[in-house]
């Protein structure tokens, strides 16, 4: 048979697969939360384990599962199993409960900005924060999961929701903020205020990243000079710019992981010798 130049490339791209096939597993799954049933999708190296694991919490934009695509696999290749949860009214659980936003949106042209701010921090504290809960109970039982090196994470209303989490339990062994209030943090105090008790509250080592190109790097500086204040385990680091815009910026913790998850790690293994 001829070897045509297409079935040379064909053949090349078929190899090129072969050689690149993911080395994990990916699943979308179920757990409760309260009376909701949500989704999330785990992202799990290959092999028995049990491996240490992170609880991704997402933020409020609507690019959820190229957003999971992107940082899963990554601490897949690092020997830990990623679960991303989506909380009631986004992504695969859109159907358990209203959307965030649509929630905020409604308040803010109703009762303006600082009502937003204080809805925010009303849902973020309990519906929302009570879904990541729900997402870890479901994850310390799976038998693939050492669940004695569990860490939290996420970027942007994930990152809000990460420190919230930090004050209220001991279950995760550390906490990785990303952004964390950047596109709120200067038109609500009580997003500043809340943040700050969590901090100051908090039970587990916090790392605290952005890009310095994110819209505001108020919240990062503030909070990890609350910490140093109490002398409460912690790290803070600014990446060089990454993309051109602040949005790209403020998508770091996403897309930038090349950049950060040789740190992070390194800071999950210190904080989580237990």
């Amino acid at each position: 048979m001829k070897i045509t130049r297409r079935r040379i490339r064909n053949s090349a791209l078929l190899l090129a697969g072969l050689c690149l096939a993911p080395a994990f597993a990916q699943e979308i799954v179920t757990f409760p939360s309260g009376n909701l049933l949500l989704h999330g999708v785990v992202y799990k190296p290959v092999g028995t384990g049990p491996f240490p694991a992170v609880v991704f919490n997402h933020g409020s934009g609507k690019d959820y599962a190229k957003q999971f695509d992107a940082v899963g696999p990554l601490y897949a290749s690092r020997g830990f199993v990623l679960f991303a949860p989506y909380r009631r009214g986004q992504g695969l659980s859109s159907d358990a409960g209203a959307n965030i936003l649509e929630l905020l949106d409604k308040e803010a042209a109703a009762n303006g900005t600082a009502a937003r701010g204080k809805l925010m921090v009303k849902l973020l504290e309990t519906d929302h924060l009570d879904d990541q809960l729900a997402a870890l109970a479901w994850l310390e039982k799976q038998k693939y999961v050492n669940p004695r090196k569990i860490a939290v994470a996420g970027n942007s209303f994930g990152g809000i929701e990460v420190l919230l989490a930090a004050e209220r339990t001991t279950t995760y062994c550390a906490a990785i903020d990303s952004a964390g209030a950047a596109l709120t943090w200067a038109d609500s105090p009580a997003i500043r205020e809340r943040l700050v008790r969590a901090v100051k509250n908090a039970k587990i080592p916090i790392f605290l990243f952005q890009a310095e190109n994110d819209k505001d790097l108020s919240p990062s500086k503030t909070l990890a000079a609350e910490l140093g204040a109490l002398n409460k385990p912690h790290r803070l680091k600014l990446y060089p710019p990454f993309g051109k815009t602040t949005d790209d910026g403020h998508s770091f913790g996403y897309y930038g992981g090349e950049h950060w998850i040789g740190d992070v790690v390194e800071f999950i293994d210190r904080a989580c010798r237990r």
